[in-house]
């Protein structure tokens, strides 16, 4: 079905329509995660595991990969109006982030058949989770720089190191792992190779990191004598920095193929409009303060424009002069968005910003509060906003690096 009729679009909506209508859960009595690195315990692990199985029994998540994966095999579009189904609806988010946005599109575009066929299905269906072993406690955003070693041992390698920042890395039981496999290459970057690592190999441990919310989702994990099997190593040996390129794209959103969902939620900028009109500021309405108004308006301009620049990667005619405009600055523009309207909604409570969630008296139980501070992981996670301008500069703009 490669050009789809308008009537079978709309019927598939339709169905996908009713569908999320009778089956999205309501309040499940504990409060869910609003993204994937808040995932942080197991009542909440549990809960969206069971969810983003059934989305995908259902068929709408991964309708647009093959078939003999799990998928439906239709095109993307049909997938497209699924996910949009999926938050008119007002669904929670799919758990296996990692797995769905970044291994499983990479092991589909440079994987084997045989690693297609032992990982793919089990992504969608959230049998297996998967987590990111890239960054590392010393090296901060140089990722070229990663110590963690990976000696060949016969037909094993052993693995002796530390990644942090591991998302969801106490429940996953595969890693996308960066390593060192040759310490005297020519440069750094030709060093490393990359894995399809299995998280419950003896020698690997997590640790829990709380959070400046008080809640958890990341962890440090460690391994010592760890022992993988040679054929978890993806493409050949010291190839590791041109697959770590390609995980990056699927990560920054430059590169399509996802199998649709979301594993962020946001609340709409009209929720901050409602609380600007009910917010008291020097004895009114916030919304009657003229700097309020002004800032209330500018957040408004932007998330109209994210919502349209998101509309305009799919006409080619509109991107010919910059064509990865939009893709390279989608990660930084989105995520500067969320933490600057976050912080704007919490403002606007005056002294109810002190109230965190838990306390009686927060405003909609803290979730502006919370969403704030967990706003820094997306700006920090992927690459920084000041590596991300770095991106755009050079890659979009065509600037020098100095």
């Amino acid at each position: 079905m490669s050009n789809p009729t308008q009537r079978e679009l709309d019927e598939y909506r339709d169905e996908a329509r009713a569908w999320f209508t009778e089956n999205t859960p309501k309040d499940p009595g504990f409060m869910l995660p609003l993204t994937f690195m808040e995932v942080g315990t197991q009542e909440q692990f549990d809960f969206l595991r069971e969810w983003q199985n059934k989305v995908w029994a259902a068929g709408y998540l991964g309708a647009n990969w093959p078939e003999q994966y799990g998928g439906r095999g239709l095109p993307e579009v049909f997938q497209n109006l699924a996910t949009k189904e999926m938050g008119r609806a007002g669904g929670p988010i799919m758990l296996n982030a990692i797995g769905l946005n970044w291994a499983g599109p990479l092991i589909l575009d440079m994987g084997t058949d045989e690693e297609r066929a032992r990982y793919i299905k089990s992504i969608l269906s959230a049998e297996d989770i998967w987590c990111q072993g890239f960054s590392e406690p010393d090296h901060g955003s140089d990722l070229g720089n990663a110590q963690t070693k990976a000696v060949r041992d016969g037909d094993d390698w052993v693995i002796n190191g530390s990644k942090i920042w591991t998302t969801q890395g106490n429940f996953a039981k595969y890693m996308i792992l960066l390593a060192r496999t040759n310490p005297d290459a020519p440069t750094k970057y030709k060093g490393l190779s990359f894995f399809l690592a299995p998280m419950d190999a003896p020698g690997i441990e997590t640790t829990p990191i709380r959070k400046l919310t008080g809640e958890y989702g990341f962890t440090q994990t460690f391994f010592n004598d760890a022992r993988i099997p040679g054929d978890c190593l993806m493409g050949e040996e010291g190839e590791g920095w041109k697959v770590a390129m390609r995980t990056l794209e699927y990560e920054r959103g430059a590169r399509g193929g996802q199998p649709g969902g979301y594993v962020m939620t946001y609340p709409d900028i009209t929720e901050v409009v409602e609380l600007a009109k009910t917010a008291n500021y020097n004895g009114k309405p916030a919304i009657e303060d003229p700097l309020i108004r002004d800032e209330l308006v500018g957040l408004l301009m932007q998330s109209r424009s994210l919502r349209l620049s998101s509309a305009r990667t799919g006409l080619a005619p509109l991107n010919q002069d910059r064509p990865l405009s939009i893709p390279l600055s989608s990660k930084l523009a989105s995520t500067e968005f969320m933490q600057h309207m976050a912080e704007f909604a919490t403002r606007l409570q005056g002294t109810r910003a002190a109230y965190y969630v838990g306390d009686v008296d927060a405003h909609e139980h803290g979730i502006w509060q919370r969403g704030y501070l967990n706003s820094f992981s997306a700006t920090i996670g992927g690459g920084t906003s000041e590596i991300q301008h770095n991106i755009v500069g050079e890659h979009v703009l065509g600037l020098p690096k100095s």
